[in-house]
């Protein structure tokens, strides 16, 4: 079968690299794809924009493509989903209804409201001096959000209500983020350790993947602005067993069962980005409708069962009879980025090392990335995601930082902590 993957960044490279190697795949072909999609064993990129739906539902008529998977956000709080359909042709991912859990905060949080899920205090605004009359009333540190899709850098920990207060007016003001910040959500801060829950859901059924967590801020010991993410690991320790039944009965369930109340029955990847408190309780700070970037790479890294099968069987409503099969061990991906990301970077700088050889065990994973005169250089914040499985957390890192250590262009930049907290807690155990 060919199947299309919808998208530029490593997520979409890693998903691509994981269903070439299905039997039943003939040819995988991402649009727009990367440097590194492309040169992966039955993988072609096609020159689309992923938001070009119009373009990629002709392409997908046209070559008669029996299967989209859709990495990003954007193209399905679009509607592309509901487009491939209408048409006959099946795309995994839920619909524009559905997908308004990520392209409106102000929605999810609603929705979590009124079904008694676990979340932060919260207001919506769209005036500033409502919002700034909110403000003067709270504590700090509190949590500013633009309402829409910021590229996962719309949101602001201000640690004073200055702070909080300048947040708003970047978003309601200043236009930061366009029609995404034309509203904002203030919540209230919470305390513990972040994790990703991802599944798959077929409108009903659920089958929970491995679990991951990812370090969204710039620096080293979380520190320095938010990003889309500098780097990730698998499986996340604070989610034990007892805390992995807590997520299920108390946030992914209510979830898919109050959008079929709604409505709007889920089927694509679900992620909820969750604070885990010390005492175990669980709260939601965000869902995603899609997989995240870059826990992909390292859940995909440790998925041994068939991706393309499984999406099958949940295009069929049919996830009850699905399986999943993981890799034991750990796996470790470092983000190396551009500096100036999350603001203005340079682009255009060639990469050098990437013709190393690597191990079995060690993957690099394009993002930012495209060839140019016979040579791979950066055009992106986030270049590329290097992802190492190991027996326990630390080999896993320091597979991944030696890697690490062969890639180089000019102006590159990453944190040298990822897994730090899985680290210590497995030493402390």
């Amino acid at each position: 079968m060919k199947v299309l993957v919808v998208g530029s960044g490593g997520r979409e490279h890693a998903l691509a690299w994981k269903i070439a190697q299905s039997n039943k795949v003939k040819e995988v072909v991402v649009a727009p794809g990367n440097a590194g999609t492309s040169s992966e064993p039955k993988v072609n990129n096609i020159d689309i924009d992923a938001e070009d739906i119009d373009a990629l539902l002709s392409f997908a008529q046209q070559r008669a493509v029996e299967l989209t998977i859709v990495g990003p956000e954007a193209p399905l709080v679009a509607g592309i989903v509901d487009r491939f359909t209408d048409k006959g042709l099946r795309c995994f991912g839920p619909s524009e209804a559905a997908a308004q859990l990520e392209g409106s905060k102000s929605f999810a949080k609603d929705f979590l409201s009124k079904y008694n899920i676990p979340t932060a205090a919260y207001a919506s605004f769209t005036d500033i001096n409502s919002a700034e009359q909110y403000l003067r009333k709270q504590s700090c540190p509190i949590v500013v959000k633009a309402d829409g899709l910021a590229a996962g850098k719309g949101v602001t920990v201000a640690m004073d209500k200055e702070q909080a207060i300048a947040a708003v007016k970047e978003c309601l003001q200043e236009n930061r983020f366009g029609s995404a910040g034309s509203k904002v959500v203030i919540e209230e801060f919470l305390e513990g350790e972040e994790a990703s829950f991802m599944c798959m859901v077929d409108g009903v059924h659920i089958l929970p993947l491995a679990t991951s967590q990812d370090h969204k801020a710039r620096d080293n010991r979380d520190k320095g602005p938010n990003t889309g993410g500098m780097g990730a690991y698998s499986p996340a320790p604070v989610v034990t067993d007892e805390v992995h039944a807590l997520i299920m009965h108390e946030i992914i369930e209510p979830t898919v069962a109050g959008l079929t109340e709604e409505g709007i029955p889920y089927t694509g990847f679900l992620y909820a980005g969750l604070m885990i408190a010390n005492d175990g309780t669980v709260r939601v700070l965000e869902y995603n409708c899609r997989f995240g970037d870059p826990e992909t790479q390292p859940v995909l890294m440790r998925l041994k069962s068939d991706l393309v099968d499984l999406c099958d069987k949940a295009l069929d409503g049919n996830l009850q009879h699905a399986s999943v099969e993981w890799d034991p061990r750990v796996a470790l991906g470092v983000v190396m980025a551009s500096t100036g990301y999350p603001g203005p970077y340079r682009k255009g700088q060639v990469i050098n090392g990437l013709d190393k050889v690597e191990p079995d065990s060690v993957k690099t994973f394009h993002a930012g990335t495209q060839v140019r005169d016979g040579n791979v250089v950066t055009s992106g914040g986030r270049v590329v995601c290097v992802t190492a499985l190991g027996k326990d957390t630390l080999e896993a890192q320091e597979k991944a930082y030696d890697a690490v250590g062969n890639i180089r262009w000019d102006g590159v930049y990453y944190r040298t902590d990822i897994g730090y907290r899985a680290i210590s807690r497995e030493k402390s155990d």
